[in-house]
């Protein structure tokens, strides 16, 4: 199939719409047989129950062409179980996890001229996402639903690729205890609009989000979680029931451990340990992994040992190593790779 003719390599993050996108919706407690559609609007009540109470969930993954040319996608069947978790947490009908990955692969191919080529460094981002579409005045779950999958182009998440970014330590608290910031829910990042502005504002980046129960530990960014590299190489990420699972940190712990045979701990991780810290990442589905370089707690600047130029050494391999699974450079473990 012939690409489209766009710049792939000065692809932002941004929004392209593509020709088709798969639409499913649920009523009368079943989900209908759903398919592929050229209309990219949404038309809903104006009570709908997600414009009412923000009943909504979504997904984030990737589509890419690797070296020898395949198209595939990483991981679906992951996005399609953390979807599920999301919905149940949210009153949601699940959509089924092989119809998940099925509607995934529909959307790939039929937009598969925008699926960016090999060496562009751009690649095409799906987002699977439900939400409760009947109309809802009182406080409760809506009873109809619609499931979407759309493909977009996009670049780098973070402009200027790799260079390390500068993080605040946020006065907000990202997520409560017992709350929702375990799931992927719309509500989670509606939250952290406010705190990225004025971190943007400020000069920063992103923001560093400590627990809110006692603000000493580290969570996550608006939209990845940390992963740091001690002093003595092991790789560490921060355990909480307050994060949401990332599959690509997952995916980078498996790597470091049986690709590049280093000792990973996932844990709690103190602020008080972060000055201590050789490396520090975020890590993603739209970023894969940006290094961080340096960390700013109030005007008291925490630089991390790898500097503010270029991706400290177990993070670039990390990096590397995982990017070339994805890319078919490297043989991935099996089930992680899906063709389409």
């Amino acid at each position: 199939m012939d690409k489209k003719q766009i710049d792939w390599g000065n692809l932002g993050f941004a929004y392209m719409p593509t020709e088709q996108r798969y639409v499913s919706n649920y009523k009368d407690g079943a989900w209908d047989e759903g398919g592929l559609t050229t209309d990219a609007n949404v038309v809903i009540s104006e009570c709908a129950g997600v414009l009412q109470y923000a009943q909504t969930v979504f997904e984030g993954l990737k589509a890419y062409t690797t070296e020898d040319g395949r198209t595939v996608t990483f991981r679906p069947d992951l996005n399609a179980s953390r979807l599920k978790d999301s919905a149940e947490r949210l009153e949601m009908p699940a959509f089924p996890e092989d119809r998940f990955v099925e509607a995934v692969k529909q959307v790939v191919k039929a937009n598969e001229a925008y699926v960016p080529p090999y060496g562009s460094g751009a690649t095409l981002y799906l987002r699977p996402y439900l939400f409760g579409t009947n109309p809802v005045i009182g406080v409760k779950p809506a009873d109809e639903f619609q499931f979407r999958v759309f493909c977009t182009p996009v670049g780098p998440y973070f402009k200027g690729g790799v260079k390390p970014l500068t993080l605040r330590v946020c006065d907000f608290d990202r997520a409560a205890p017992h709350g929702t910031g375990h799931i992927k829910a719309g509500l989670n990042y509606a939250m952290s609009l406010h705190a990225i502005v004025t971190a943007h504002e400020e000069g920063f980046d992103e923001n560093m989000y400590l627990d809110s129960a006692t603000r000493t530990k580290v969570e996550e960014t608006g939209g990845a979680n940390f992963l740091f590299v001690t002093k003595e190489g092991t790789v560490v990420t921060p355990k909480s029931s307050t994060i949401l699972p990332s599959i690509t940190r997952r995916s980078l712990l498996y790597v470091a451990e049986h690709y590049l045979g280093l000792k990973v701990e996932e844990r709690e991780v103190p602020f008080e340990e972060v000055k201590d810290m050789a490396e520090c990442g975020l890590c993603g589905t739209a970023a894969v992994i940006s290094p961080v370089g340096k960390i700013v707690d109030h005007g008291k600047e925490i630089c991390m040992p790898s500097g503010m130029d270029e991706m400290g050494p177990v993070t670039k391999k990390l990096y590397d190593t995982l990017t070339g699974i994805q890319m078919g450079r490297i043989e991935a473990p099996e089930g992680w790779i899906v063709e389409i």
